[in-house]
């Protein structure tokens, strides 16, 4: 079998990436993976994993290809999928099984699964019956795009994204901690939309008592986080919004295991290593992402134990001279990218 890289493929592999992120915010805890069918240089079915529970991206594409009722076209036919077909079942049959039964004819792959469900096994059943595969065509992209899915199993925890509004002289709350309209608009309204495509959202104690914030996406459409807080001493009233059974919510504290509600009160110890230990009882409940958006102090835990992925800032063009400062930025960080967001300044960091 001559597994050979042709002069369109990487075109095609662009194509489905740009499908696969149809399903952004919605297909968590899968990965979002695009597929696009091609024969005779022509595109005969697209796809995408659109809700978690509900068809794969190969699926989509197969079903397309025969609404334009090319299926005699299917055995001469690349199937281009961004991540290795499934071997398994799961909610839905296996991928791989349904590409055989259509007899294509070469199949190819951006990146290998890192789940151990499938690891190799989709590819490995393919070529066993004769089908061409290629691997690792815009795998660098392919990761990028599911930068969650590859860091929840590779590295057994959440991606962790932090997130702040800061003054233009670099302050996040007024000198009484109370909580400042800093962002424009469009930056609360972005915040927003980013708490549809992630699985979780974190605040600490001062900021739950302070903001009382609802820590949900309702200036944007799409499903609410996941509400974690961390109150160590459960001094938080439950007169706050966090607390009003309208989302999931994780309360992680010193003292008590129990369930109220939508509310799921979660005991851990709050020692030296307490955010290892966190991100490792996420990653057991299945949570590959969270936003930080905690006060000064929480998110510059994360920032000094380097446990996080990236970082975005919002700058304010307003100063208030005094006040809590924002977190710093350790040594080992990059600025990725800036861009004006309404009359704010938004700077994503990631680490170097």
């Amino acid at each position: 079998m001559n597994d050979s890289l042709q002069p369109m493929d990487s075109l095609y592999m662009r194509r489905a990436l740009e499908l696969a992120t149809l399903g952004r915010g919605r297909v968590s805890p899968n990965p979002m993976v695009g597929c696009v069918i091609v024969s005779n240089d022509r595109i005969i079915g697209e796809g995408w994993h659109q809700r978690y529970g509900e068809r794969h991206a190969e699926v989509n594409a197969v079903n397309d290809a025969l609404a334009q009722n090319s299926a005699p076209l299917l055995p001469e036919a690349t199937v281009y999928v961004t991540l290795e077909p499934c071997s398994h079942f799961g909610k839905t049959p296996p991928c791989a099984d349904l590409l055989i039964e259509k007899r294509v004819k070469r199949v190819v792959i951006c990146n290998d699964d890192p789940n151990p469900l499938v690891a190799g096994k989709g590819i490995e059943k393919l070529r066993e019956t004769g089908i061409e595969v290629i691997t690792g065509v815009l795998s660098e992209e392919g990761r990028t795009l599911n930068a969650r899915f590859f860091t929840f199993f590779e590295q057994k925890r959440p991606y962790i994204i932090l997130k702040w509004a800061q003054t233009a002289d670099g302050f996040i709350a007024d000198e009484d901690k109370q909580p400042l309209m800093i962002s424009c608009r469009q930056s609360r309204t972005l915040s927003h939309q980013w708490r549809t495509q992630e699985d979780a959202i974190l605040v600490g104690t001062n900021t739950a008592l302070n903001d009382n914030p609802q820590l949900n996406a309702r200036l944007w459409t799409g499903p609410n986080p996941i509400r974690i807080v961390l109150d160590r001493t459960l001094r938080l009233p439950h007169e706050l919004h966090v607390f009003d059974n309208t989302q999931k919510t994780l309360l992680y504290n010193a003292f008590s295991n129990e369930e109220e509600g939508e509310t799921t009160f979660v005991q851990i110890n709050f020692d030296e290593n307490f955010i290892d230990r966190f991100l490792s009882d996420l990653h057991k409940r299945k949570i590959q992402s969270v936003l930080v958006e905690g006060g000064a102090q929480l998110l510059q835990a994360f920032l000094n134990d380097g446990h996080f992925d990236e970082i975005r800032v919002f700058t304010s063009p307003t100063p208030i001279r005094k006040g809590t400062s924002a977190p710093l930025l350790p040594t080992g960080v990059r600025l990725i990218t800036q861009k004006q967001i309404g009359t704010d300044w938004l700077a994503y960091y990631e680490k170097e």
